[in-house]
Parts: structure tokens; C-alpha cells; sequence
């Protein structure tokens, strides 16, 4: 069961046994807190269903975090996922109306355990 508990700046997300500090948007503080278990408890928070499609690309933000030590802009994952899915699956309404609060970079984050990206405020 996931409880929510606010203060100003910081949103706790109960995983486990666990509370799990976040930013008052849902961005992780500490990044080495991210689980699976953390992802669906803000989806479920944040009304969203989490697909095998949603993991794959989850997946793939972390994994290219970790490669690149930055977060994928938004055309490289259209690139990608159009390789991999095709050109409608992959497009970026598709990968918008996977992840309706923010987009990829923006929600798809937030679930990959990753930082703001540059110029949220």
C-alpha cells in the first residue's frame, strides 16, 4: 500500500516497507533509492498503468543514463523506439500519449528513478 506524506519540498512514496523521498514534482533525491517498486507505486500515483512498453522504455532511459551520463533528448528516443517499434509506436505522439503527464523525458524520468531535466522548473 502506498501512503503519500507532504511536506514543503518533499513528497514521500511509501514502497515496502520503505519511505521514499522525492522532490515536490516526484523526481527522486537520491537516485540509489529507485526500484521497480518505486515505479509503479508514482504510477499508480500518477494514474498510470505501467505496459511492457512502458518498462522497455523505463528501462531504456536508465540504461542510456548510465552509458551516457546524461538523459536521452527526446529525438534520440524517437530513434530508438522507431527502430524497435516502428515509425507509429515510436513516434512522439506515441511515446506522449504513453506518458501523458510530461512526455518521456519528463514523467519517463521521474519513473526511471533520473533527475529533472534541464530547464524544468
Amino acid at each position: 500500500m502506498m501512503a503519500i506524506v507532504e511536506r514543503p519540498g518533499v513528497r514521500y512514496v511509501q514502497v515496502g516497507g520503505q519511505r521514499v523521498a522525492t522532490d515536490s514534482e516526484g523526481y527522486l533525491v537520491d537516485r540509489d533509492q529507485w526500484s521497480e517498486d518505486f515505479a509503479r507505486a508514482l504510477a499508480k500515483q500518477e494514474g498510470l498503468q505501467l505496459t511492457p512498453a512502458h518498462w522497455e522504455v523505463i528501462h531504456y532511459l536508465r540504461d542510456y543514463f548510465l552509458e551516457h551520463g546524461v538523459q536521452a533528448q527526446v529525438r534520440v528516443m524517437i530513434r530508438h523506439f522507431t527502430d524497435r517499434w516502428g515509425p507509429e509506436r515510436g513516434s512522439n505522439h506515441h511515446l506522449h500519449e504513453m506518458f501523458p503527464i510530461g512526455g518521456p523525458q519528463k514523467q519517463g524520468n521521474r519513473l526511471a528513478g533520473l533527475l529533472r531535466t534541464k530547464g524544468e522548473h
